[in-house]
C-alpha cells in the first residue's frame, strides 16, 4: 500500500485547527545518530573474508604466470640447474613482483642485496655449518630474483638499455665477489695452505673471463649468434658444474674446509676447461664473421 492513500480530503467549510506539537525535551536533547559512512571499495571485505587489494593481488599473481608461462626463453644449451630449477623458481618470483608493482630495477637491486647478505657471512664468519647453509640460501635466492628482472620488464613491456645495463653491472660485481669471498674466508682457516686460495684468485680470473666472452659474443655477433636445436637434456647435465645455481649451493659445504676445498678446485677445473672451448668457438665464429665483412 502507497502513501498516497492515506491522504483524506478536508472540507473547505470547516475550520481546521493544526496544531504543531513541540518535540519533547529528551528527544531535543537526545543526539541524533548520523549513519555511518559505507567502506571503501578498496577496504571491504571479499566473499571469503579476504580484502580486495589482496584479491586483486592474487589475480594479478595468476595472470601474470600465466602470462610468463608462454614466454620463456628457450633451455637449448643452458645449465640443467638453470634451465629446470632457477628459471621455474623464477617465474614464480617475477610474478609476485609484477602484481605487488615492483619494477625490474628493484628486483634487481633486491637480488645484489640478498648475494651481498650471503657473501657476508663468508666474510664475517668463521666457516661453519650455519654459516655456510645461510650463504648458499641467500645467494640461490639472489639468483633466482636474477632470472626473474627480466621476466618482470617483458611482463610490463618496459625493457630496455638501462635495465640490462644495470642487470649486467650487477653480474659483473657478483661474479668476482663470489670467489673473492671465498679468498678471504679460506685465509683465516688455519692451515689449509696456500693452493686453496690460488685456487679462488684463478677461479675468479676464468669467470670474469668467461662472463665478458659471453657478453662481447653477443654484442659483436649480433643475430649472427646461432642457437642450436639440438642441444638437450644431455648437454644440460654436462654443463652442471658451470651452472651458477651449482655454485651457490656448494657453500652448504662451507662447515667442512677440506671437503670444499676439493669440491671446489674440481668445479673450478671443469670450469676452465668449458671456458677454453667456449672461447675458442666464439673467437672461430668471429673470424667468420671478420671475412663476412671484409666479403661484403
Amino acid at each position: 500500500m502507497t502513501r498516497s492513500s492515506f491522504a483524506l480530503p478536508v472540507p473547505t467549510a470547516l475550520p481546521v485547527a493544526v496544531a504543531v506539537a513541540e518535540p519533547s525535551p529528551m528527544l531535543a536533547a537526545s543526539p541524533v545518530s548520523e549513519p555511518s559512512p559505507a567502506p571503501e571499495p578498496s577496504a571491504m571485505p571479499a566473499s571469503n573474508g579476504t580484502s580486495r587489494p589482496a584479491v586483486a593481488t592474487e589475480r594479478a599473481f595468476r595472470a601474470a604466470l600465466r602470462g610468463l608461462g608462454t614466454a620463456q626463453k628457450p633451455g637449448n644449451g643452458v645449465p640443467a640447474y638453470t634451465r629446470w630449477v632457477n628459471r621455474r623458481l623464477a617465474r614464480f618470483a617475477a610474478a609476485l613482483a609484477y602484481s605487488l608493482g615492483w619494477s625490474a630495477n628493484a628486483v634487481t637491486a633486491t637480488s645484489a642485496l640478498f648475494s651481498v647478505g650471503g657473501l657476508s657471512l663468508l666474510v664475517a664468519l668463521p666457516p661453519s655449518v650455519g654459516s655456510g647453509v645461510g650463504a648458499a640460501v641467500l645467494l640461490a635466492i639472489g639468483y633466482v630474483l636474477d632470472s626473474a628482472d627480466g621476466q618482470v620488464a617483458r611482463l610490463g613491456k618496459n625493457g630496455g638499455p638501462s635495465g640490462e645495463w644495470l642487470d649486467h653491472v650487477v653480474d659483473a660485481m657478483r661474479t668476482p665477489a663470489i670467489h673473492l669471498s671465498v679468498l678471504i674466508g679460506l685465509h683465516a682457516v688455519p692451515g689449509i695452505g696456500t693452493w686453496p686460495l690460488l685456487i679462488a684468485i684463478g677461479y675468479c680470473l676464468v669467470s670474469c673471463g668467461q662472463f665478458l666472452s659471453q657478453i662481447l659474443s653477443e654484442q659483436l655477433a649480433g643475430s649472427a649468434v646461432p642457437v642450436s636445436n639440438t642441444a638437450g637434456v644431455k648437454q644440460s647435465l654436462v654443463l652442471v658444474p658451470t651452472d651458477t645455481g651449482t655454485l651457490c649451493w656448494v657453500f652448504l659445504l662451507w662447515g667442512a674446509p677440506t671437503v670444499f676445498v676439493w669440491v671446489y678446485a674440481l668445479m673450478f677445473l671443469l670450469n676452465t676447461v668449458h671456458a677454453a672451448i667456449s672461447m675458442r668457438r666464439k673467437y672461430v665464429r668471429l673470424v667468420a664473421l671478420n671475412q663476412q665483412f671484409a666479403g661484403g
